[in-house]
């Protein structure tokens, strides 16, 4: 029996057909070969059209099938994962009414500002957990105050997640982690925040139709059913953002485990049992997918905008410079410059306001480069190891205030990760066991697939999620090497002791 998950990242979408039975995958794609747009009309914005979403997932799943020779009429269950906070909002006939604001644009800070003062900080951390920030619910508050023709037109808003379970089903609807990402959601009464709606003066119609984050939510409707060539009625029975996804693709469930990501962001992502708050907002917390009225799970993420998006951006820069440099080409050259870059330190701050700086605006920066001595090496090395320091301010916060509790809190045996993005690097890899101190632990998987199990589980083929990752593979384990330990930390502690003096 199979699943198809379906991934919306910020640079592409990714579909994996899943053969729950031998649990392994039986066919991916990735759309498009390149990486997807964002446009930014102005400096702090970020936008991408709903539309090329849903347009990549259609070439990705149609090359799957033709490559693979996959019945699609044999797909049970669907499952999808998303970039999350982004804004995607629709007419009454389902139409979108302007491109979504995506996770990492920063133009609604001050109405979520606004609305915290409002509500008042005892408030907002008892009931909320978080400040409504720059969310999903700030962003649809800015469009109201500076599109008031365009936002005349809502009918709904939802999440990129919500966008594709819509044109998959054409039922508008939302899951309580969607709800938290937009920080819409109430912990203590447990269901959306009419409070939030009402301080923004936003009408309370506007949130979809709330359904599980698992189990049966809706269910594709017969024209995409015909034009997909699936059977009718396939159900959509798993949703997430891309970090819970992330983490639930690992196999995280218990309090304590924690995931790292290091794709166009770095996301530290830790469960917890607990509703915890830092009223700094230097991290947020937010509904796990795997939640439950009986067993409460929430995530901890911990966010560093600029990760593969500094990389990305050094790409771009040595392509200009030579030709079409692969990502490969660039790992070779960072795994020949021993640790700490001959001096050279790299500030990964350049995609948009940082919450773990107080969610400010530092800007990337780069320090100690000498032109006769260093070269692309160097700076690609540091690019790695300042993203790894950035990381790990992050969990130092955890562990130094508590933040997550459980078993595996102050001791985790390894933090884990898949074999993607930067974490394809030995030399990333073996910079971040060091660096934090603690084993990685790298496992074969992806967005995609997680989602495609998390289907399975939905639709209750498994019987928990424990069942649907015994089949998954760890590839490598990656132990901090004492020596070099050592040596990192004297690095980080230069390193962190730079960013008072720019801030």
């Amino acid at each position: 029996m199979y699943f198809l998950g379906i991934d919306v990242g910020t640079s592409s979408v990714k579909t994996t057909v899943f053969d729950a039975e031998k649990g392994i995958s039986v066919g991916k794609a990735s759309f498009p070969s390149t990486e997807q747009r964002i446009d930014s009309e102005k400096p702090g914005w970020a936008e991408q059209d709903p539309e090329t979403w849903w347009s990549n997932f259609t070439a990705g799943y149609a090359q799957i099938l033709s490559t693979n020779q996959i019945d699609p009429k044999s797909i049970a269950g669907i499952g999808i994962s998303y970039q999350m906070h982004g804004l995607v909002a629709l007419d009454k006939t389902g139409r979108v009414v302007r491109k979504s604001i995506i996770w990492c644009d920063g133009r609604a800070a001050r109405q979520g500002e606004t609305a915290f003062q409002k509500l008042g900080p005892a408030f907002c951390q008892k009931h909320l957990l978080n400040s409504p920030g720059n969310f999903t619910a700030s962003k649809l508050k800015w469009v109201e105050e500076n599109e008031p023709s365009l936002f005349a037109k809502i009918h709904s808003f939802m999440l990129p997640g919500d966008y594709i379970a819509y044109r998959l089903s054409g039922e508008m609807t939302t899951t309580p982690a969607g709800l938290s990402e937009g920080i819409l959601w109430d912990y203590v009464r447990r269901k959306p925040s009419t409070d939030v709606l009402d301080a923004f003066g936003l009408d309370h119609s506007l949130i979809p139709a709330v359904v599980p984050n698992i189990g049966i939510q809706c269910v594709v409707s017969e024209a995409i059913s015909l034009s997909l060539g699936l059977r009718a009625g396939v159900p959509i029975t798993y949703r997430a953002g891309d970090q819970p996804n992330n983490a639930f693709s690992l196999g995280i469930q218990d309090p304590g485990q924690i995931a790292a990501t290091a794709g166009t962001s770095g996301v530290i992502y830790a469960i917890s049992d607990q509703d915890v708050v830092d009223p700094s907002s230097r991290f947020n917390t937010f509904v796990h997918v795997g939640d439950t009225p009986s067993h409460k799970r929430n995530g901890i993420l911990i966010c560093v905008n600029g990760t593969g998006a500094l990389y990305s951006w050094l790409n771009r820069l040595f392509s200009v410079e030579s030709g079409r440099v692969s990502y490969t080409e660039m790992n070779n050259w960072a795994s020949k410059i021993k640790p700490g870059s001959e001096g050279v330190l790299f500030f990964p701050f350049g995609n948009g306001a940082e919450r773990i700086l107080g969610n400010q605006q530092v800007h990337a920066s780069l320090h100690g480069l000498e032109f006769n001595s260093h070269h692309s090496g160097h700076i690609v090395r540091a690019g790695m190891e300042g993203i790894v320091y950035a990381l790990q301010m992050g969990f130092s916060l955890l562990h130094d205030n508590n933040f997550v509790q459980g078993e595996n809190a102050n001791t985790p045996h390894a933090i884990r990760a898949g074999n993607a993005n930067l974490f394809l690097s030995e030399t990333f890899r073996t910079i971040f066991a060091n660096v934090t101190g603690k084993a990685l632990l790298l496992l074969e998987t992806d967005g995609a697939e997680g989602a495609a199990r998390g289907a399975a589980v939905g639709s209750g083929f498994y019987s928990s999620s424990k069942e649907a990752f015994q089949t998954l593979k760890v590839i490598q384990t990656i132990n901090p090497e004492p020596h070099t330990m050592s040596l990192y930390q004297e690095l980080f502690g230069r390193w962190k002791s730079r960013i008072e003096t720019f801030r």
